[in-house]
């Protein structure tokens, strides 16, 4: 049984894997709700027990800090595997499925068969393993957590290189989020190749005057 000093994200795990007798991935993404960019997905398998320090919901954690787990992460888990769905593909299929596709495709290079796969948010994705949703999942599971960090560090890296293809939106400093530098830049240059045009904040404007 594990002690009352693990983490409780660690405790979780080990429930839902029997004792670390079955194989747990967990998986999240990052870039839901923003107006550009992909939606990126991350899927984590850790050794059992493993947590390093400040293991969290990446939300709650500094960028800094964000980076430094992201590589104790990839350095330590035992497989992991990421995808990132296009704007196009958002615009096509709707974000929720995209969101869905990505995980599953995220799940699929994992080197190692999951036993379970434990899901951030309500719906699972269509994966021929068991997989069960957690509300508020990176803040309880340890794989989700970390599969959140890397979804969110990965994320952060293409929206800045995203803001060096188109400046004047700022996306280095928002990543794509709906924040008044974002909304002016929007307002002085038009959407771009890479916002979700099926979004109603980029829908509604005026497009004609930009081209």
């Amino acid at each position: 049984m594990p002690g009352s000093s693990q983490p409780k994200l660690v405790v979780y795990d080990r429930e839902r894997s029997d004792g670390g007798r079955l194989t747990v991935a967990g998986v999240d993404e990052a870039g839901r709700g923003c107006w550009a960019g992909p939606v990126v997905a991350a899927a984590v398998i850790l050794p059992d027990g493993w947590c390093p320090d400040e293991l969290d919901d990446s939300k709650k954690l500094t960028a800094r800090r964000r980076e430094a787990l992201c590589g104790e992460i990839r350095t330590s888990a035992l497989s992991w595997g990421a995808c990132a769905v296009s704007p196009a593909e958002i615009d096509r299929v709707n974000i929720l499925q995209a969101t869905l596709q990505g995980m599953g495709r995220s799940l699929h290079k994992l080197a190692t068969a999951p036993d379970l796969v434990l899901v951030d948010g309500l719906q699972v994705p269509d994966v021929p393993w068991k997989a069960e949703a957690v509300v508020k999942g990176d803040g309880t599971s340890a794989c989700i957590a970390a599969a959140s960090i890397l979804a969110k560090v990965f994320r952060d890296r293409i929206m800045t290189v995203w803001d060096r293809k188109y400046p004047g939106y700022g996306f280095a400093d928002h990543k794509g989020y709906g924040v008044p530098k974002h909304q002016a830049g929007l307002a002085a240059h038009g959407p771009c190749a890479i916002h979700r045009f099926s979004y109603k904040p980029i829908a509604k404007l005026d497009q004609g005057q930009f081209f």
